[in-house]
C-alpha cells in the first residue's frame, strides 16, 4: 500500500500546485541590460568583536611584545620576571627579563592563555618563535616551551613541547616547531627558564615579540590568516575588500584612530593600538583589546588581491568618533592641522601604486611586493557628519585630484539611512564631486521587506551609492542571526541588483565575531578558537556574488517590477545573464507563509535545463550555530524550465542553461 499512498499523495501535491495562482515573471532577453560592476558584491572588514587578534589573524599570543598599557596583561608569570623598556624595536620597546628564581627547586617562566584560550589540533604543528638574548653571565641559557592543559584531570599538563637554546648576548629570532598531541580549545603556552642546578645561578633571559601560529595559514604566509576563517570568505568569491573599518578608521579620540603607516614594516615594531571598541559599552566590557597591527594594510591588500577583491582602503579625515564626544569637544583636527592627514592619504596611494623607488612604494617592496596593487578606490570618513566633514572632505578631493585623478574617491552619507543628516551629506557629495557614497542601514525587518524599491527612482546621474554597511537588526528580542533576517535582506538585495546602474558596490556589515568576545550582532561568520559558523546571512551574501552574472536584464510582472509590491504575493525577484556562460540567473524571495507558483517567461527563449539553489528553514527564528553550523545551508536541485513552486519563506537562485 506504500507506492500507491506515495503516488497519491504526489498527486495531491501536484494538483495543489496546480490550483495555486500563476505568478508570471516576464524577462527581456533582448534588452541591452545594465553592467554588473565586479565589486556588486564583496566585504566589510573591521576589528570589531575580536575580528583581528585572537581572529582572522592566525597569532595565538595576546599581548606579544608586552605592549599593552599593563604590559604583563595576559601573562602570568612565575618566579623572577620584570619589565623593561629599552628593547631592540623603537616603536615596541617593552620585553621582559627571566631571571634565576633564587633556588634550584624553582622555576622562572611565563603563561600566555591567548584569547579566550588557545586553541590547537592533534597532529598539527604550531610555529612559536621569539626574539631573545643572554642577560647573565652564562654563555648561552636554555628554554623550554610547552602547549598546556591547566585544567586537565591528568597527571601531566604539557602535550607538546620543544627547546631552544639562547647562545647570543646579541637580540636574535629564534625558531622551533610544536607538535600538538591533542586537541584543546583553550590551551596555554607555557615558556620556561631552565636554569641551573647552582644555587648562585646567575642565569636570565631577555624575551621579545613571544609568538605562536599554526604551521599551515591562509595561502602559507608566515604572518597569515587563520585559513578556516578566511577561506570562508575567500568562498564568497567578493569583489570588493573595504577594510580597516568602520568606527576604528575615527578612534574615539585621534589619537587612537587607525593609522596605517603604523600597520606596515616589520610586524615586530608595529606599535600597539587601543581598539575604540574596547569601551565601547559598559554591557559587554573587553578592556584587553588592542590591536597588534598584526593583519595591517599590507596583508589587508595582499589578502584582497588573493580573494579577487578590488581593495577599498578608509582612511580618517581629522575627525574623531561623533557618537562618543560632545560637539563642543577640541577631539577633531583644526583645519589649518589637516596636512597630515591629506598626507597620509597621498602617501597611502604611492603605498599602493607607487613605484619601488618611491618612498612608500620601497616600503611596499621591501615588504615582499614590487608590483603595484592597483588601487583604484578610497573612501575618506566613516559615518561623518554636519559642516565639520564636508569643510575637511574639500581638502581632501582637492589633494587627491590634482595628484591622482584616476583614483575613484567615496564619501559618506553619514549614520542614517535617511533623514536631514543624510539629505545634507548627499548635498555635500554631490558639490564635492565624489565618485561614490556610502550609505548605511542597521534595520529592522520592515525597512527591508518595504524598501527594495529603494533605488528605482535614484538618480541615474552623478554619484554612485557604495551600500556599505548594512544588516537586519530583527525586533522583538531577535536582534542576532536567523533565517527570517537573512530573508528579508535577500528580498531587499534584488533591489540591489536591479539597480545595478546606481549601487555599483554593497558589503553586509560587521563580518566577524569571536562567540566569546562579540560587542555587536548580528555578523555574517562567527567563530571560536576551533571552529567557524556560516551564519545564514553568509549564505545569502554567498548566492548573490557567487551568482552575479554580468548584465541585468528587466524582469517584471504585470509591467512591475518584483519588489514585494501590493498584488505580488510577497515576491521579490531580479534577473542576470552571464555572458560567459550563457545562462540567466533569477534570484527569487518568497517572503508570504504560502508558497507560490511562478511562471519564467523568456519571451519565447527555452531552457532544457534548469537549476535551483534554495536557502530555507522552517522556523522563522531558526539559525545555525557554532555548534550546529550546518542547521541552514543552500540546496540544490533541478526543476522545471519553465515553472516552479517555491515554498513559503524561501530564498532561491535559479540557473537556466540553453
Amino acid at each position: 500500500m506504500k507506492p500507491r499512498i506515495i503516488c497519491l499523495f504526489s498527486a495531491a501535491l501536484l494538483l495543489a500546485a496546480c490550483s495555486r495562482p500563476e505568478n508570471v515573471f516576464s524577462i527581456d532577453t533582448a534588452a541591452e541590460g545594465i553592467p554588473v560592476q565586479k565589486t556588486m558584491y564583496g566585504l566589510f572588514y573591521e576589528d570589531i568583536n575580536f575580528a583581528a587578534d585572537g581572529g582572522l589573524y592566525a597569532e595565538k599570543v595576546m599581548n606579544r611584545s608586552f605592549e599593552y598599557d599593563n604590559p604583563l596583561q595576559g601573562w602570568k608569570t612565575f618566579g623572577k620576571v620584570d619589565v623593561r623598556d629599552d628593547g631592540p624595536f623603537g616603536r615596541c620597546p617593552h620585553y621582559v627579563r627571566l631571571s634565576y628564581a633564587g633556588h634550584p627547586a624553582r622555576i622562572t617562566g611565563l603563561e600566555n592563555s591567548g584569547w579566550f584560550g588557545i586553541g590547537v589540533r592533534e597532529g598539527e604543528k604550531y610555529r612559536f618563535s621569539v626574539w631573545a638574548r643572554t642577560a647573565g653571565r652564562e654563555s648561552s641559557e636554555r628554554l623550554a616551551i610547552f602547549l598546556c592543559s591547566p585544567n586537565t584531570g591528568e597527571d601531566v599538563q604539557m602535550f607538546g613541547g620543544a627547546e631552544i637554546e639562547v647562545d647570543s648576548p646579541m637580540w636574535k629570532k629564534y625558531e622551533v616547531v610544536l607538535d600538538s598531541m591533542r586537541t584543546e580549545s583553550r590551551a596555554v603556552l607555557r615558556i620556561v627558564l631552565e636554569g641551573s642546578d647552582d644555587f648562585h645561578s646567575t642565569s636570565a633571559v631577555d624575551l621579545e615579540h613571544v609568538s605562536l601560529f599554526p604551521g599551515e595559514t591562509f595561502n602559507g604566509d608566515p604572518n597569515g590568516m587563520r585559513k578556516d576563517i578566511a577561506q570562508a570568505l575567500a568562498d564568497i568569491h567578493p569583489g570588493l575588500l573595504r577594510f580597516p573599518g568602520g568606527c576604528i578608521v575615527e578612534g574615539n579620540v585621534l589619537e587612537n584612530r587607525y593609522q596605517w603607516k603604523n600597520s606596515v614594516g616589520p610586524v615586530e615594531n608595529r606599535p600597539l593600538n587601543l581598539n575604540r571598541w574596547s569601551y565601547c559599552t559598559f554591557e559587554r566590557l573587553f578592556p584587553d583589546y588592542y590591536q597588534s597591527y598584526g593583519i595591517g594594510f599590507y596583508e589587508l591588500f595582499r589578502f584582497a588581491e588573493e580573494i579577487g577583491a578590488e581593495p577599498l582602503p578608509v582612511i580618517s579625515c581629522g575627525m574623531a568618533c561623533q557618537f562618543q564626544n560632545d560637539p563642543a569637544w577640541p577631539v577633531n583636527a583644526p583645519l589649518d592641522e589637516l596636512q597630515p592627514y591629506i598626507q597620509d592619504a597621498l602617501d597611502l596611494v604611492e603605498f599602493a601604486n607607487g613605484p619601488v623607488d618611491s618612498k612608500w612604494g620601497k616600503v611596499r617592496a621591501d615588504m615582499g611586493h614590487p608590483a603595484p596593487f592597483g588601487l583604484k578606490y578610497l573612501a575618506i570618513g566613516n559615518e561623518q557628519w554636519g559642516k565639520a566633514y564636508p569643510e575637511r572632505l574639500e581638502r581632501f578631493v582637492a589633494a587627491l585630484r590634482a595628484k591622482y585623478p584616476e583614483i575613484q574617491l567615496v564619501g559618506s552619507s553619514g549614520p542614517y539611512l535617511g533623514g536631514e543628516w543624510f539629505d545634507e551629506n548627499w548635498a555635500e557629495m554631490r558639490r564635492l564631486g565624489c565618485d561614490l557614497v556610502d550609505e548605511h542601514f542597521y534595520a529592522p525587518e520592515r525597512f527591508f521587506e518595504e524598501n527594495a524599491d529603494r533605488y528605482d527612482d535614484y538618480p541615474r546621474e552623478g554619484p554612485k551609492v557604495f551600500a556599505g554597511e548594512y544588516a537586519c537588526h530583527g525586533t522583538e528580542g531577535h536582534k542576532y542571526n536567523h533565517f527570517n533576517a537573512a530573508l528579508v535582506e535577500a528580498a531587499f538585495m534584488t533591489g540591489l541588483e536591479r539597480n545595478a546602474d546606481v549601487v555599483t558596490m554593497s558589503s553586509y556589515a560587521p563580518l566577524l565575531a569571536h562567540t566569546d568576545g562579540w560587542q555587536w550582532r548580528p555578523d555574517l561568520v562567527w567563530f571560536d578558537n576551533l571552529r567557524v559558523m556560516r551564519s545564514e546571512s553568509y549564505w545569502v551574501q554567498y548566492l548573490y556574488s557567487n551568482n552575479k552574472g554580468t548584465r541585468v536584464l528587466p524582469l517584471s510582472m504585470e509591467g512591475r517590477p518584483v519588489a514585494g509590491k501590493e498584488g505580488q504575493n510577497g515576491l521579490y525577484a531580479s534577473c542576470v545573464v552571464d555572458d560567459a556562460t550563457g545562462e540567466f540567473i533569477v534570484k527569487v524571495a518568497n517572503l508570504s507563509e504560502e508558497a507560490r507558483s511562478i511562471r519564467f517567461d523568456f519571451g519565447g527563449k527555452k531552457f532544457p535545463v534548469c537549476k535551483r539553489t534554495s536557502l530555507h528553514s522552517d522556523g522563522r527564528y531558526d539559525c545555525n550555530t557554532i555548534d550546529s553550523p550546518d542547521l541552514i545551508v543552500p540546496v540544490e536541485t533541478s526543476v522545471n524550465p519553465g515553472r516552479d513552486v517555491l515554498g513559503a519563506k524561501t530564498f532561491a537562485v535559479y540557473r537556466f542553461t540553453e
